[in-house]
């Protein structure tokens, strides 16, 4: 297959030198690596658009970079079944990469899942947009949030160099090994719990210090009904410690948006021969590259 850029490319095909699939197949594979991370994150879907301005946004995204391209597609794409093995390996390896930025957003959801069964309010359900389920109300409080940080911190812009990045070190089409992103994404998933946590810490620790001081009462004091007095008690507390805690969390969000490019960093220099991550602009820590 000819190799080059998508200019030269869109020049061959009007002269009909190459042939309308070739033209088509860098844009169609990197639409599919870009979907499956966009689709498996709440990255995109925190906003609220009709599914066609979603596709719109994977297309136009996928011609941008496909655009700066100098060798758009790694393997030769002839014929039905290497298209379909182009396209399994695309959705795969952006599966992969999107388990990174899942794994980092599901940080937030497990402190709010924490918080909502110390303070009491996992009784209450709503409706959360970004995960698309019912879920407790501290918990789409922090959904919301880390979408609308990681907007606010540029963490958009680094997903999207991050993208154009792992075509460099995936060439599209060309066949990559799980076992570099597998260390990774597992290293991942086991400080998701640290992340979460630190997430919620000090609120926690507050909701324990004064579920002690009621055992306290409740001790001196047994005819007092603790449930009636624990809940509102532990509602107000957690939720003025909350909101000093907020104006202070962005050290600990800061950590968990460069999970997400840590982990995608280790996954890009497991894989021979490719450019260091600092000549593309990812840097080397942090979500504000």
């Amino acid at each position: 297959m000819a190799s080059g850029s998508l200019d030269t490319l869109v020049f061959s095909a009007l002269r009909g030198e190459t042939r309308p699939m070739v033209l088509m197949a860098p844009v169609f594979l990197l639409s599919l690596r870009i979907a499956i991370v966009l689709a498996m994150t709440p990255v995109l879907y925190a906003m609220p658009m009709p599914g066609r301005v979603r596709a719109i946004v994977v297309v136009a995204l996928a011609v941008a970079l496909a655009a700066g391209l100098q060798k758009p597609v790694g393997a030769a794409v002839d014929g039905a079944g290497q298209w379909i093995q182009a396209a399994l390996i695309e959705v795969a390896l952006g599966a992969t990469l999107a388990l990174g930025v899942l794994l980092a957003f599901a940080a937030f959801s497990m402190a709010g899942n924490l918080l909502d069964v110390q303070i009491g309010f996992g009784l209450a359900q709503v409706f959360d947009p970004v995960s698309q389920r019912p879920s407790a109300l501290l918990v789409s409080t922090f959904n919301y949030a880390a979408v609308l940080v990681f907007f606010l911190v540029d963490g958009h812009h680094a997903l999207l160099r991050a993208l154009a990045y792992s075509v460099e070190a995936f060439p599209l089409g060309s066949p990559w090994s799980p076992d570099a992103a597998a260390t990774a994404v597992l290293k991942q998933a086991g400080g998701l719990f640290s992340l979460g946590f630190a997430l919620a810490a000090p609120v926690v620790f507050c909701i324990l210090m004064v579920e002690l001081a009621l055992g306290v009462v409740s001790r001196n004091l047994p005819q007092i009904n603790m449930l009636v007095l624990g809940i509102p008690t532990k509602i107000v507390v957690g939720l003025a410690v909350l909101s000093l805690w907020f104006a202070g969390m962005g050290g600990a969000m800061n950590r968990v948006y460069a999970n997400i490019f840590d982990t995608w960093q280790a996954i890009f220099l497991a894989v021979p021969g490719a450019p260091a991550p600092s000549q593309t602009g990812l840097g080397d820590r942090g979500v504000a590259r």
